[in-house]
């Protein structure tokens, strides 16, 4: 049996500035390792979809910087359509963006120590919450689930929205988000058949040395 639908959620390559800090909303672009990290990406991608009969046109976009150029660069290789939606957009951090962890314990410590009880339903201070971020991913997928059968679909995103697309694909609860990794550049495949998911592959990393 073959799937009616394949959905290939990335995660953009590797971003210009601090590496440890919320960016969340902040509008940073790839750096020229990230770049090249996705180029390769684009190659592998190329080559893998071609074992399905299915076919591959449009590549959704998180309207931030990094992303959008991650699915340039992916389009360029496979002629993808993009479309930047503001559904994929990473999690807002609100006060947060910008900080590392040791910034946000420092400065806002009730804050903290609340998020870290409940990462489900806290929002830092003008941020969202995890079940917002929810919300707006499953309507999108839901949409792709529906407008898109026989099709191979490719989005490119953050880390916190794939975590919470990948945790409600699997039934996993949203609490625990951050036991799935979602490394820059990363690919995860997820298969449909009807509306039933596979998920065939997690945090594939196709850029680092061993793979070439």
């Amino acid at each position: 049996m073959n799937p009616t639908l394949v959905i290939y959620l990335l995660r953009h390559g590797e971003t210009e500035g601090p590496k440890k800090v919320y960016k969340g909303h902040i509008d940073v672009p790839l750096s020229k390792t990230g770049e090249k990290q996705v180029e390769q990406v684009a190659r592998f991608l190329k080559e893998y979809s071609r074992k399905y009969e299915l076919k591959s046109e449009l590549c959704y976009s998180s309207p931030l910087k990094r992303a959008v150029k991650t699915a340039e660069i992916l389009g360029k290789s496979l002629s993808l359509q993009i479309k930047p939606v503001q559904v994929f957009k990473e999690r807002n951090f609100g006060k947060w963006e910008g900080l590392s962890i040791n910034d946000i314990v420092s400065l806002y410590p009730e804050e903290f120590e609340r998020w870290r009880r409940d990462p489900l339903r806290f929002c830092p201070p003008q941020g969202e919450s995890t079940i917002q971020v929810s919300k707006r991913a499953s309507d999108a997928l839901k949409e792709i689930l529906k407008n898109h059968n026989g099709s191979q679909i490719f989005i490119t995103a953050h880390g916190g929205i794939n975590r919470v697309i990948l945790c409600n694909i699997l039934g996993i609860p949203l609490e625990n988000i951050f036991r799935i990794e979602q490394e820059f550049a990363c690919v995860n495949i997820i298969e449909f058949y009807e509306s039933q998911p596979v998920v065939k592959l997690i945090n594939g990393v196709f850029w680092k040395d061993e793979y070439f």
